[in-house]
């Protein structure tokens, strides 16, 4: 069995109306399943970094990330995958974006977010959001 290739993600948070935390969630090029906005380490670039650029680039956002992952989940493309996921309360929402021609992008409520994902580990760190200490740090300081 081949070895899990490392990618990174973010998971791009916000604060509803209703100060319920809400995620964004991108399409993938080719099944169109939704997900965060992932991609491969970059050379040169931390992790941290790389999500950050990843939501930029998927998902057309910018903002706050958080300094650590909140946790970890298996994805199995055409390899499988183990993704390091990252918090980031969005601040800007592109108009335009460099993979705009191609996914589609979207709010949804916690429980709205894990129905439409696939992966188990995903679902539960997704459900966890609403109480998990680090997001509630990043809400706190940026929301």
């Amino acid at each position: 069995m081949s070895r899990m290739k490392s990618q990174v993600a973010a998971l791009p948070v916000r604060l509803n109306k209703r100060n319920r935390v809400e995620v964004l969630l991108v399409t993938s090029r080719g099944s169109g399943r939704w997900l965060p906005p992932k991609g491969s380490e970059m050379d040169g670039k931390s992790r941290r970094k790389a999500a950050e650029i990843e939501a930029r680039e998927e998902a057309g956002v910018c903002g706050c990330m958080a300094d650590r992952p909140i946790g970890r989940y298996a994805f199995a493309g055409k390899a499988a995958y183990r993704v390091i996921l990252y918090p980031m309360f969005v601040e800007t929402v592109l108009k335009r974006w460099k993979e705009g021609g191609e996914r589609k992008r979207r709010w949804f409520t916690l429980k709205k977010a894990a129905r439409v994902v696939h992966e188990r580990e995903l679902q539960r760190i997704i459900l966890s959001l609403q109480s998990e200490p680090t997001v509630r740090r990043l809400l706190r300081a940026h929301g």
